[in-house]
């Protein structure tokens, strides 16, 4: 079993930062890459950024230079540290990371409840 737990949503200021977290735990292998997902109202989810295990990296357009993400591996810990923070940037925020339960079987996508973030002008 596995769980990944959020964290660090909340109420910003437009040009304003939030950082959050996501830990996964349980039976964990291995974790080949870890991202963050937003879902805003009346929108489908969109890839905002991912990192793998090697910390290679990509983001969305509309947040690149502005959001930077990062791990700890040795925590299955996986962070958003989000800057200059817009309107548009309103949304649940939803952790994924892809895990190997054991190494000789296909990895697969575990998800976090989701976090609230809300960017007032």
């Amino acid at each position: 079993q596995v769980q990944l737990v959020e964290s660090g949503g909340g109420l910003v200021q437009a040009v304003g930062s939030l950082t959050l977290s996501c830990v996964a735990s349980g039976s964990i292998f291995s974790i080949t890459s870890m991202g963050w997902y937003r879902q805003a109202p009346g929108k489908e989810r969109e890839l905002v950024a991912r990192i793998t295990s090697g910390g290679r990296t990509n983001y969305a357009d509309s947040v690149k230079g502005r959001f930077t993400i990062s791990r700890d591996n040795r925590k299955n810990t996986v962070y958003l540290q989000m800057n200059s923070l817009k309107p548009e940037d309103t949304a649940v925020y939803c952790c994924n990371a892809n895990i190997y339960i054991r190494s000789t079987n296909p990895p697969r996508d575990y998800w976090g409840q989701g976090t609230q973030v809300t960017v007032s002008s």
